[in-house]
């Protein structure tokens, strides 16, 4: 029996090895070829065919030479059919050529233009036509379609037959209409609701402005996105056992929209219970780093807080010359007291190297702008934490729109390759804005920006910004690794004209504006500048003497020196939109001139989710102190609130007042701005019960502020001993495909006589 089935493969492969080389059977031994003859081609030289074949006369060959050449041939995608015949030592090679495409074009198609579909073949003109290229270009074609929301689309190729072997290619289309998400549903959430789920994804129904928003069509590598957002969602809240059962996507019955539903299971919610260290290494003492453990018990539990403690270990570790020691978490559940127990385990790891650091799909980008993202370099030893912080840093810079940073094995088991990948996206952008206030009239803007000029990683903008009564011309650069090290270098520039400001004078300052940034760790930046102005007071008006004054000082000519340190607790992620900000800045006026300043501002923001993140509470506090010690200051130099500082009032509506007779009428009725400011802005944004695709939520605020103090003033200056003043309001907000719109509608509740009050302001934003 054993030997029937020896003998009925060795018969069966006889008879494939004969089958290979039609129409004849092929020299069993090892023979000095002769001559090569090719027949049946008349595009494509004997010359380059028979370099396909890599044969050669008088070369020694095999029948498993032959019939690897026969594949090479035949493979190159050129021919139809092939076929090898041997006569003796001369061998011929008989090709039946593919016919070359004379023209491609496209019928039915409305959604996209000729050349947008001709981008997607991979079939050419006046190039081989190739059946296998065909089902290719059709596959593009149809993934183009479903991922514009065409899921009915059909695309039917024909195939025309021209004289000397030549065809006409034509894609018969029919686009068919949009399907959109009409709703996307949540089964199994308890501790969330189907809106605060919604806005985690980046899908999204479909809503008013459907024919405009593109999010609302459902893009299956969306969904495994999607899947990866909700998972991280939940298990940075806590939520470590969350899981995503299935994903259910149905048709409606008018086959016009998808319905999606995600059956998920919460679990419980932990937090952090006892956290220790513990060292399988002599060299580490567990006492050297107990210090730096800042997992408090009862906090809730998420991957990213945990991280952030192991990288801060590890950094001490390499500081100490430990290269491969790592730090393992271990997590014991307590099912009782829904905690978990973490062990910090101090553990030795593999003695691998970097070999070399591979790049590709940079397109547009240069090299050194990833490169510089890794804090290693080849020949560094391996930390699979560090790599994995890259590909964070990669991702953060915003440059791509598919990040894959992988390790491969080396040339040697002691080393490995990071093998980085990327999709470049556009990164220019042009804005159109504009505002609106009851007072200020309507306003413009125009700006132009490139955050990957030249593919350099480096930033670059030019803004034009119009109102009733002013101008204002912005230029910004900005390079992140000034001395490919942490530095940042930047220059600003701008030029502002404005007529009757504050409806009594003309303002003309021209600013020059260098800086530097260092971070100071992930939460904290500080920035140094350096500042040149020029100011200049004209034509006034019907105003008072101080103004009149300042202006007969003509242009002041002003250099300084500058810091702002800011730190933001948000970037650790502890919630998407949980957080603390601190800023803090000093500009030192007087390097030159005969004037002498220091200007100090602060500001302070907490923003916090409440009532299962369906509601958003923000406090601000901010404030100014303006000390000159040395001449004095002018209207452009101090302080003043408006909309944006303290809402309810406008641009010169608070603060000191110079009015004759202390009797502010239409005339001479001059807002000075004060040297001292503080304000306090409280906000809370929540749900109005509308469809989510609209887009639109509601506020509430409340203001409270104060602008006051003046160097020099005379008998008829008002409010320079300041006063309190507070505004209510409500708040739209609408996210719409043109940008974020935001209306302000306010009530002042205490004011003094002759401040200006804005009842209404509206300012929209819109970039793409």
């Amino acid at each position: 029996m054993i030997m029937a089935k020896f003998i009925s493969i060795f018969l069966i492969g006889f008879i494939c090895q004969i089958c290979l080389f039609e129409p004849i059977a092929l020299s069993a031994n090892t023979f000095k070829l002769g001559s090569i003859d090719v027949k049946g081609n008349s595009r494509i030289s004997d010359a380059a065919i028979v370099n396909y074949a890599r044969l050669s006369p008088n070369a020694s060959v095999s029948p498993e030479n032959l019939n690897t050449a026969y594949n090479n041939v035949l493979n190159s995608g050129l021919f139809k059919n092939v076929s090898f015949k041997q006569d003796g030592r001369n061998l011929t090679i008989t090709v039946d050529e593919y016919p070359t495409v004379n023209k491609i074009s496209f019928e039915g198609n409305k959604k996209f233009t000729d050349d947008k579909l001709a981008s997607f073949l991979v079939t050419e003109s006046n190039l081989v036509f190739a059946p296998s290229n065909l089902e290719k270009d059709l596959t593009a074609l149809q993934r183009l379609y479903r991922n514009s929301g065409r899921f009915s689309a059909t695309i039917q190729p024909k195939v025309i037959n021209l004289s000397n072997n030549r065809v006409n290619l034509i894609f018969e289309i029919y686009e068919g209409r949009v399907v959109e998400i009409e709703k996307i549903n949540f089964v199994g959430n308890r501790e969330f609701s189907d809106r605060r789920l919604r806005r985690v994804l980046s899908s999204k129904q479909a809503g008013l402005l459907r024919k405009i928003i593109l999010q609302d069509t459902l893009i299956n590598e969306k969904i495994v996105l999607d899947k990866r957002l909700l998972t991280d969602f939940y298990k940075s809240r806590g939520f470590v056992d969350f899981r995503i059962n299935n994903v259910n996507t149905e048709l409606s019955e008018e086959k016009d929209g998808f319905f999606i539903t995600y059956n998920i299971t919460e679990g419980p919610k932990f937090a952090f219970g006892e956290v220790k260290l513990k060292s399988n290494v002599k060299e580490v003492a567990v006492s050297d780093f107990e210090n730096l453990i800042n997992l408090n018990s009862g906090r809730i539990f998420s991957p990213a807080i945990l991280q952030s403690a192991v990288t801060e270990l590890e950094e001490k570790l390499q500081a100490l010359g430990l290269e491969f020691i790592r730090v393992k978490p271990e997590v014991n559940k307590n099912l009782i007291s829904l905690t978990l127990d973490i062990n910090l385990v101090f553990e030795k790891g593999d003695r691998l190297f970097i070999e070399r650091i591979d790049i590709s799909g940079n397109t547009a980008t240069l090299d050194r702008v990833l490169r510089r993202q890794f804090f290693i370099v080849e020949g560094d030893p391996f930390n699979p934490r560090e790599i994995k912080a890259a590909a964070g840093r990669i991702r953060a810079l915003g440059l791509f729109s598919e990040t894959s940073v992988n390790t491969l094995a080396g040339s040697t088991k002691s080393q490995v390759v990071i093998d980085v990948k990327v999709v470049e996206k556009p990164t220019g952008s042009l804005t159109f804005g504009a505002g609106y206030s009851s007072q200020g009239g309507l306003g413009a803007l125009v700006e132009y920006g490139e955050r990957n000029f030249l593919g350099r990683g480096q930033s670059l903008s030019f803004a034009v910004k119009t109102g009733k009564n002013d101008q204002l011309y912005e230029f910004s650069f900005f390079e992140p690794m000034f001395l490919r090290n942490d530095l940042g270098f930047g220059l600003k520039a701008s030029f502002k004209d404005t007529k009757q400001q504050n409806a009594a004078y003309d303002t003309e300052s021209l600013l020059f504006q260098p800086y530097v940034v260092y971070p100071l760790g992930d939460r904290s930046k500080i920035k140094i500048d350096y500042s040149i102005a020029q100011t200049d007071l004209s034509n006034p008006g019907d105003v008072g003497s101080i103004i009149t004054n300042e202006v007969n000082e003509g242009e002041v000519i002003s250099s300084s020196v500058g810091y702002s340190f800011s730190h933001d607790s948000r970037l650790y992620k502890s919630g998407p939109e949980n957080g603390f900000v601190f800023k803090l800045g000093q500009q030192f006026t007087g390097l030159g001139g005969n004037k002498t300043a220091l200007k100090t501002t602060m500001k302070m923001a907490a923003q916090r989710r409440a009532f299962k993140e369906d509601l958003k509470l923000t406090a601000e506090f901010e404030s100014g102190l303006l000390t000159y010690t040395t001449g004095n200051s002018r209207v452009v130099d101090r302080f003043f609130l408006g909309s944006r500082k303290m809402r309810g009032f406008d641009a010169g509506g608070i603060g000191p007042r110079e009015c004759a007779n202390r009797q502010c009428g239409t005339s001479k009725n001059d807002a000075l701005g004060g040297e001292n400011f503080a304000v306090l802005r409280f906000e809370a944004e929540f749900p109005l019960g509308l469809p989510d695709e609209y887009g639109m939520t509601g506020g509430l605020f409340y203001d409270i502020g104060n602008l006051w103090s003046l160097k020099k003033i005379n008998n008829d200056v008002l409010y320079e001993d300041g006063s309190w003043r507070q505004a209510i309001g409500a708040s739209l907000f609408w996210k719409t495909p043109i940008g974020p719109l935001r209306f302000n509608f306010s009530d002042v509740l205490k004011k003094e006589q002759y401040d200006r009050d804005e009842s209404f302001d509206l300012t929209i934003s819109t970039r793409f």
